[in-house]
């Protein structure tokens, strides 16, 4: 096997790694408190994600430790609108995907899925990236690191993909989810084939800093807006005050613990 079909078939298997939470996304469990539960969670890792990809992008804006770069700052601001407002006018749009249901948000669920899937895609373009990026130049201890930390974040991706459809009743096909993981999961070997063959993480050119910094702005713009509806969902009011209330710490908890799940198995 040459180089890049072992490099390729690696990053495969670290992008659709997401595949490995299909087993719990359709687990009968998943209903009711465990319902509610998962969403939360799926907010949670979102919500590190964001952290993370700012954490990556930050040493390129700020490349002194405190002083901005000018030209990166607004080319990272003006990406970050881009996606924030292209998503939120796609999903506004007469007639799109498909009929609300009760209790989603008002682009239904199947588009707000496919929504968070392509915030995901995103940011798995950028872990491409680093992957490929780093076995151009036989980076082999970070190459180790990188693999084992993306492929274990990348099983937890699928949760905030299928929370949409977590106890409202939504009919969850296995094509439509096996489409949305893809989604999720594909842009990985697109960004290990950019990385591969453009990219040298050790001395970037102008370009590729621009590039990276468009990529990672388009990501966290796109998983900044999917936020949004989720809380909104997460937080709607129920019958009753008692029962908010319940829902609500769930909320919290569930959120904490999914921020914690990601810190964890990106500190692995």
């Amino acid at each position: 096997m040459s180089d890049f079909a072992l490099f390729m078939a690696l990053t495969a298997v670290m992008g659709l790694s997401i595949f490995l939470s299909m087993p719990i996304v359709y687990s009968k469990r998943a209903q009711g408190r465990w319902a509610v539960g998962l969403n939360a969670a799926a907010i949670g890792i979102l919500v590190f994600l964001l952290a993370d990809i700012f954490s990556d992008v930050s040493p390129l804006l700020y490349p002194n430790g405190y002083v901005a770069n000018a030209g990166l700052s607004v080319a990272f601001a003006l990406a970050f609108v881009v996606a924030f407002v292209g998503l939120y006018v796609v999903d506004n749009l007469p007639g799109r995907l498909p009929a609300p249901v009760p209790g989603a948000p008002d682009g239904g669920v199947r588009s707000t899925a496919l929504i968070i899937a392509l915030g995901i895609g995103l940011q798995n373009l950028t872990e491409g990236l680093v992957f490929g990026g780093n076995w151009a130049i036989g980076a082999l201890g970070v190459l180790a690191v990188v693999f084992v930390g993306f492929f274990l974040q990348n099983v937890t991706e699928g949760f905030p993909i299928a929370s949409p459809f977590l106890g409202t009743g939504e009919r969850k096909g296995i094509a439509m989810m096996t489409g949305f993981f893809l989604i999720g999961g594909l842009p990985t070997l697109l960004g290990g084939a950019i990385g591969y063959y453009f990219i040298n993480p050790v001395s970037l050119t102008l370009r590729d800093t621009y590039f990276l910094v468009i990529v990672d702005a388009l990501a966290i713009g796109a998983i900044a807006y999917v936020i949004l509806p989720m809380l909104r969902v997460a937080f709607r009011p129920l019958d009753t005050r008692e029962r908010s209330i319940r829902r609500n710490q769930l909320v919290y908890l569930g959120v904490l613990a999914g921020f914690a799940i990601g810190f964890l198995v990106n500190a692995i």
